[in-house]
């Protein structure tokens, strides 16, 4: 089946005085996932996973939130990141393959923000044509954020190319296309904690609501 739905901008200002919920709703504010999923944190750790896209506009604007949670977490909970691809037409697999690369090298922490300033706040990897507003024909390429790699990250073209064309990434791509499968999402950003419940900014309601309840489940999986 068809995923109908693969990026949703999200709108995260409210109405001034509106409130923060306080009674979270299985079904309507975060979904349970069936069967719960394997984490890949050491015992006594809970997981927080973002599924994301650098090609998602949706994402841009939820990666200060992003940044924000993962400083709110408490020491017990972990956060990190699985790319999604479902949205060829954007750039998606290219992304995809591009931060599996920098994480295999050890630089997508460093370089995960500049990533998202490089598509949507400047020329250098932009998947839309700021003049005809337009997607771009041909789309970046893989060499090209090759290249963003050497600048920010310090990594050498051809060695991020090697990388990023072996076979280690071509399971990590087989990995996180089938993890996303089991965890439902079929929008981004999504936020899975534990590899049990599955939510979205659209969910929840807002930005800050994304944090408190991401913060209430993990304190449930610390139980």
């Amino acid at each position: 089946m068809r995923k109908s739905v693969v990026c949703f901008v999200v709108l995260f200002a409210f109405a001034a005085g509106a409130q923060a919920a306080t009674d979270w709703v299985e079904g309507q504010h975060y979904f349970l996932i069936k069967p719960a999923q394997p984490t890949n944190v050491a015992p006594g750790k809970v997981e927080v996973i973002e599924v994301f896209s650098y090609g998602c506009p949706a994402c841009f604007q939820f990666y200060p939130t992003a940044n924000k949670l993962k400083a709110a977490l408490p020491k017990n909970a972990e956060m990190s990141y699985v790319p999604a691809s479902f949205n060829p037409a954007e750039d998606w697999p290219m992304f995809q393959r591009a931060y599996l690369a920098a994480s295999a090298l050890g630089i997508a922490d460093k370089t995960h923000d500049a990533m998202f300033k490089a598509i949507w706040a400047s020329d250098e990897l932009s998947v839309v044509d700021r003049r005809t507003n337009q997607l771009k024909n041909p789309l970046p390429t893989i060499e090209q954020a090759a290249a963003f790699y050497e600048r920010v990250g310090g990594v050498k073209k051809d060695d991020f190319l090697k990388m990023a064309k072996s076979f280690a990434i071509e399971v990590k791509i087989k990995s996180s296309d089938a993890l996303i499968k089991a965890y439902r999402a079929d929008e981004t950003p999504t936020i899975v904690v534990n590899g049990k419940y599955r939510l979205t900014p659209r969910s929840v309601g807002g930005a800050d609501e994304t944090i408190e309840l991401v913060k209430y489940l993990v304190a449930k999986e610390s139980k």
